[in-house]
């Protein structure tokens, strides 16, 4: 991993994750090799925040079928970044 933007995928921007914004979390789509203090780096760096705290759950392939074929999703790892009070993000 190079850079801060190859720890940091994407944002994921569900029902649920809008849910946690007003308590200052927010949930990342990252580089299954990141660790937490890697993530908290490239949070830090990319959007100009205090990171407070990081919880990462990994989201296992799961059985996918079309039709006759089968398949699986992908395997890849959420990041819920808490940040310290006053900090926000904006996606726009």
């Amino acid at each position: 991993m190079n850079s801060y933007r190859d720890i940091i995928d994407s944002p994921i921007i569900t029902e649920k994750s809008a849910t946690l914004e007003p308590n200052g979390t927010y949930v990342f789509k990252v580089n299954v090799k990141a660790n937490k203090t890697q993530i908290k780096q490239a949070i830090e760096k990319i959007f100009n925040v205090k990171v407070a705290k990081i919880t990462t759950t990994l989201s296992h392939p799961k059985k996918k079928r079309v039709g006759r074929y089968t398949g699986m999703t992908k395997l890849y790892k959420k990041a819920y970044v808490t940040l310290k009070e006053g900090s926000t993000i904006s996606f726009d």
